[in-house]
């Protein structure tokens, strides 16, 4: 079974409500460092899927540097449309990738692909979209940009006013649409799997016959009661494992996890108002990482070495 823990490299003021075009600051890449262990004690590279803010940082940058140069990392791409150059005002952000004009969202990719090539030596292969936000527009974009492998799918989870990606199939990666002659771009989705496989399209099929208000209820929580997953922040240490397993057991060969770089550092995420929520976080994944190793072979790799493995 193969392993990949990307990691959302990002600005600071996420958790706030607010998208603003000056972000406070990139300080929380630092404590990238509380991560150390996952390769030093397990051998497992992180992926690090990197914003434009990010790359525009001198000392965050070399963080990203040293942590590809001395722990096999890959760094990837992360696009936040609302600080991404061109700032165009199209409408009070943040604006759905699919509700943005064309031309404009392939600048702000553009803006994003260049900064990282430039800053990091080397273009990204591997993608995730702000807020979930991967809609038809970036499905027809990525291949023209070189990706290799998107991983903004996060099965069994509801965006409010997103792109309905709800029944995302949950098991192992798989290639997206062919678009022209390019490549196919492989989708990792995040490893959340339903704990009974029918109750995912039942009800998704009832909630689409109810209000809309009511529908958004139903499928904003189905993943917390119906669901498990290997994501440390969303899901309690007992359906990580149980995600895990259910996943093997269902002949799963890849999990994919992810966090926020700003989750890491103290007071920039409501659910880790101080150090000791940080610890607690940092000590449930080597936890997880430590059990996962004991339960059966498994192998880190990075996203775009995911790509080969794709059906």
């Amino acid at each position: 079974m193969k392993l990949v823990i990307s990691i959302d490299v990002e600005e600071e003021g996420l958790f706030s409500g607010k998208y603003s075009r000056t972000p406070p600051g990139v300080r929380n890449v630092s404590h990238l460092d509380a991560l150390n262990f996952v390769y030093d004690e397990f051998g497992f590279p992180l992926t690090l899927l990197t914003s434009y803010q990010v790359a525009q940082d001198d000392a965050a940058s070399d963080m990203l540097i040293r942590m590809r140069e001395e722990r096999g990392a890959e760094i990837g791409a992360h696009l936040h449309p609302w600080n991404t150059p061109p700032l165009e005002d199209v409408g009070p952000e943040p604006v759905r990738s699919d509700a943005m004009p064309m031309d404009i969202l392939r600048a702000k990719m553009a803006t994003l692909f260049d900064s990282l090539e430039q800053r990091f030596g080397k273009p990204a292969t591997s993608f995730r979209m702000g807020r979930w936000d991967f809609g038809a527009q970036v499905e027809q974009l990525l291949p023209e940009f070189g990706i290799l492998v998107d991983a903004s799918h996060a099965p069994l989870r509801h965006a409010r006013g997103g792109p309905d990606r709800f029944l995302t199939p949950s098991y192992d990666p798989y290639l997206l649409p062919a678009v022209g002659d390019y490549p196919r771009v492989t989708e990792a989705p995040l490893t959340m799997l339903p704990v009974m496989p029918i109750t995912a399209r039942c009800t998704h099929t009832f909630a689409r016959l109810m209000p809309k208000t009511i529908r958004e209820s139903i499928l904003a929580n189905y993943s917390a009661v119906a669901a498990a997953g290997i994501q440390p922040v969303w899901y309690p240490s007992t359906s990580m494992r149980w995600a895990a397993r259910l996943h093997r057991r269902r002949g799963g060969n890849v999990l994919v996890m992810f966090l926020h770089s700003s989750e890491l550092m103290p007071g920039h995420s409501p659910n880790f108002p101080n150090q000791e929520a940080v610890d607690r976080l940092v000590e449930k994944i080597r936890h997880f990482l430590g059990w996962l190793t004991q339960s059966g072979p498994i192998q880190g790799v990075t996203l775009s070495e995911l790509h080969k493995r794709a059906d």
